[in-house]
């Protein structure tokens, strides 16, 4: 299935995202995750890269895919160009179709240190690569707060004008803990002409060691709000998860009822957490999508 397919039918698509195991780790060790999202019922799954990117010699991504289709599942399998030749990605590419994997989110990727020259410097030329080669529904990503490598908002909202020419269907945000620059960046998309479905990207924080390594990571603001509860909870871990799916809680609501066409659910491989997330919005969401056109 194509997920422009759930965009013509769904007001709010609710989506996950998971990684696979470690390398050398058995496959059978992510079926507890998707055991624990099947029961949700998102609309799709998401699977990250592992941390040398997705290739024909390394496809964890792709059986972790095959793994979701076979729980009766969606997946969107990223795809990362920045360090892969034209032929690498041939190769991926025809796995994926010969897997029966319609939808791919195309990603630069990060560079890897000492890798050699590539045959793709955007993932806007990845986008076009994908397009040429077969007939999938193709992701992209986006940035409310700006790429940690840009400091240039309009050139960055060029570069995503670039990928929705290229061929992409709808994008998925980077987290975010402020609403507010998310909406301030959906007025610049729509100043810019992109009228795209665009999902937010949501991270339940759960575990207070992950926040440096979070914003380090996407350079995501931590608003005051969210900073008071870190203070207020530090030394109980069981009341700083409470709260912390009771943020992410109010987070999805407020961008519901703002008319978001997706929630992208950055799950840690952690199913628990995401079903207290679904089972606080599952009576928002049919709300939404039970609304006539």
């Amino acid at each position: 299935m194509y997920l422009s397919e759930l965009f013509q039918r769904k007001r709010c698509v609710f989506s996950c995202e998971i990684f696979p195991p470690k390398k050398n780790s058995d496959i059978d060790s992510i079926n507890q995750t998707i055991l624990g999202l099947e029961r949700i019922h998102p609309d799709f799954i998401s699977v990250t890269c592992g941390a040398g990117g997705c290739s024909i010699g390394d496809n964890l991504t792709i059986k972790v895919a095959k793994r979701i289709k076979e729980y009766g599942l969606e997946p969107l399998v990223h795809l990362t160009c920045v360090n892969s030749s034209c032929r690498n990605l041939e190769e991926t590419v025809a796995l994926l179709k010969e897997n029966n994997i319609d939808n791919i989110l195309a990603l630069r990727g990060d560079r890897a240190e000492n890798s050699t020259a590539s045959d793709f410097a955007y993932a806007s030329d990845l986008i076009s690569f994908i397009r040429q080669k077969g007939d999938f529904y193709v992701v992209a990503a986006c940035y409310p707060e700006g790429h940690p490598e840009s400091n240039d908002m309009a050139k960055e909202i060029l570069h995503l004008k670039e990928k929705i020419e290229a061929g992409a269907g709808h994008l998925i945000s980077q987290l975010f803990f402020d609403n507010d620059r998310f909406y301030a960046f959906m007025n610049k998309l729509h100043a810019a002409g992109i009228d795209v479905p665009v999902e937010a990207g949501i991270m339940p924080v759960v575990d207070k060691r992950f926040i440096e390594k979070i914003v380090s990571l996407c350079g995501a603001t931590l608003p005051v709000k969210f900073l008071k509860m870190l203070d207020r909870f530090k030394n109980s871990p069981a009341a700083f998860f409470e709260a912390g799916i009771a943020y992410a809680t109010e987070q999805i609501v407020d961008l519901i009822s703002a008319g978001v066409r997706g929630i992208h659910l950055y799950t840690m491989n952690n199913p628990d957490v995401a079903e207290k997330i679904a089972k606080n919005i599952e009576d928002l969401l049919r709300n939404v999508n039970d609304e006539p056109s």
